[in-house]
């Protein structure tokens, strides 16, 4: 079987089996990374202690750009429903990065909230990865014109 074949069967099993409340979970989960994106733009103390403490300061630079806009637009579509698989994509090496190196070096304990919460967005863009926009998103509306929107 090709790829368009099992992307179409995997859309169909999960408008079917999507209910309307997930729809809301990746709606809160996009504008969260948005905002993740507003809060790492905004603290420049911390960008400029990320770059003075990197051997490739043009790496980082470059790093520091990529995560702000990807949380940026990436959040945007994630909360519209806007190619949302793409999206999360762009998003899936920043939140690997943050789970596994860059917050584990505060510790796993409670208190390391920022390694709690990067997990848990982790795990929630693997769901809508696989999952897909469901149908309150521009996706389903782009695939079902014709059709009610809600069903």
């Amino acid at each position: 079987m090709n790829l368009t074949h099992d992307m179409n069967r995997l859309e169909h099993w999960a408008d079917a089996h999507h209910p309307v409340w997930v729809d809301f979970v990746r709606i809160a989960l996009g504008i969260f990374i948005f905002m993740k994106g507003i809060f790492f733009i905004q603290d420049t103390a911390a960008l400029q202690s990320i770059m003075s403490n990197s051997q490739f300061q043009w790496v980082s630079f470059g790093m520091a750009h990529y995560v702000a806009f990807a949380h940026l637009v990436g959040g945007l579509l994630i909360a519209m429903g806007l190619v949302t698989r793409i999206a999360i994509l762009f998003q899936l090496p920043i939140l690997i990065g943050a789970v596994f190196f860059i917050n584990p070096q505060r510790g796993f304990y409670s208190e390391n909230t920022e390694l709690w919460s990067s997990l848990i967005v982790l795990l929630l863009l693997v769901f809508f990865l696989i999952w897909g926009s469901g149908r309150l998103s521009v996706d389903h509306l782009i695939r079902k014109p014709n059709k009610d929107w809600l069903y």
